[in-house]
């Protein structure tokens, strides 16, 4: 069962969204963040990322950024540019992608139901990163980034979906900059909302997407105020955190790529031979980027070419799915065993690029120094539910999902 709850978000006023929208903090460094919003005093960026609007040498974990961050979010709050809805109500959030749309539900969701994994995860949390948005979401007192999750598709959802936004106008309907389409509805019939909520209850597992150390986090500022509230009631707003869902056939997930700095003392040909143990090399005859176009075949660009690399089928004879996923392989097969790479999560000989950069950064980043790039296929929504369920982690840097939820659009006050 799925506890799904209306609120009172904190959002932009109407005609400010397009300017208050920006990317995840984490998709972006801070040079890029400050470069994105040094002309706009509206961005979520300075609320997010508030290192942007410090001295460089202050570091991104100083308090002063999460001190900064909350007096940020209290200037927009005090100066309109974000306003609280009065009555609690839940949102529709759709955006549109090169023509696919993907619609989401908005709402207010049970901590709890992470904590006993019905919210399921398929990564690891870093501490460092925990740290972060834990002291993040306390200062603000508020879940400033929306957690993206799916969940099977339900029909009766997506016709109660569809239905309110053929009928009712967007309360916001902008184009961003990188020409994704953004359009809320707000759901203020409350027949509707009780009807959502208990379609929800029907749903055994929500599965999350995007935001892992986000919702970590809101379950360690749930306890620690648990902790300062012994009698607390489990309504209050620190018991949930915010979350948007999507029927897990509307989203689409890219390739999620790697590049390596070194080859571990061997030379390419040495590399190669190395390959040649696990899988089927061919080289490219027009050298364009490899992209793969299935499952099991990855594209390596290693001085100046492009090759296809094809497993070989022994490699299969198991029967563990996380073994069997393409960013299993290449991590046990090749950057562990043969590059020495064992916790791609923490090497600094490993960078991951997410596929909407495209190919041809893998070829550039090559060209300017890194030893050898990997483009994979994606992995399958379908496995990453079924791994969820069975509470196994998958390889740091899975998946990666576009497009990317705004942050700012929508805030969730701890009250």
């Amino acid at each position: 069962m799925t506890i799904l709850r209306p609120f009172k978000a904190i959002r932009p006023r109407e005609k400010l969204a397009h300017k208050v929208a920006a990317l995840p903090y984490d998709v972006m460094s801070s040079e890029e963040a400050k470069k994105e919003a040094e002309n706009n005093p509206y961005s979520f960026l300075h609320v997010d990322k508030a290192e942007i609007d410090l001295d460089p040498s202050i570091g991104k974990y100083d308090l002063k950024v999460y001190e900064k961050a909350r007096d940020n979010f209290k200037a927009m709050i005090d100066n309109k540019i974000l306003i609280k809805d009065k009555e609690e109500k839940l949102y529709i959030y759709k955006q549109i992608m090169d023509g696919k749309k993907q619609v989401g539900l908005v709402g207010s969701l049970s901590i709890d139901d992470y904590i006993n994994k019905n919210i399921k995860k398929h990564e690891n949390i870093l501490t460092e990163k925990l740290i972060d948005r834990t002291n993040h979401i306390n200062y603000c007192n508020a879940n400033t980034g929306p957690i993206f999750l799916t969940y099977r598709p339900k029909e009766k959802i997506n016709k109660i979906l569809e239905k309110w936004m053929d009928k009712k106008e967007p309360i916001y309907d902008f184009l961003a900059a990188d020409s994704i389409t953004h359009m809320v509805w707000n759901i203020d019939d409350n027949a509707t909302m009780n009807t959502l909520v208990d379609l929800f209850k029907d749903i055994d597992s929500l599965y999350i997407a995007d935001g892992h150390h986000r919702t970590a986090a809101a379950a360690e500022v749930a306890k620690i105020r648990r902790a300062e509230n012994p009698r607390f009631t489990g309504k209050e707003n620190f018991n949930y955190f915010l979350g948007v869902m999507f029927p897990s056939n509307q989203l689409f997930i890219m390739d999620y790529n790697r590049i390596v700095s070194d080859l571990n003392g061997l030379n390419s040909k040495e590399f190669i031979e190395k390959l040649r143990e696990n899988f089927i090399l061919e080289e490219m005859e027009n050298q364009d980027p490899y992209k793969p176009k299935e499952k099991h075949s990855f594209g390596m660009y290693l001085e100046n070419k492009w090759y296809k690399l094809k497993v070989k089928d022994d490699i299969f004879k198991t029967k563990n799915l996380l073994e069997k996923l393409d960013v299993s392989i290449l991590q046990n097969k090749v950057l562990d065993s043969i590059l020495g790479i064992k916790d791609p999560s923490s090497d600094k000989r490993i960078e991951f690029i997410g596929g909407i950069r495209g190919l041809r950064e893998l070829e550039k980043r090559v060209d300017k120094g890194m030893a050898v790039a990997f483009s994979l296929y994606p992995t399958s929504i379908e496995d990453l539910m079924e791994i969820s369920d069975k509470s196994n982690i998958m390889p740091a840097k899975s998946t990666w999902f576009e497009p990317k939820l705004r942050s700012g659009l929508f805030i969730h006050d701890l009250g």
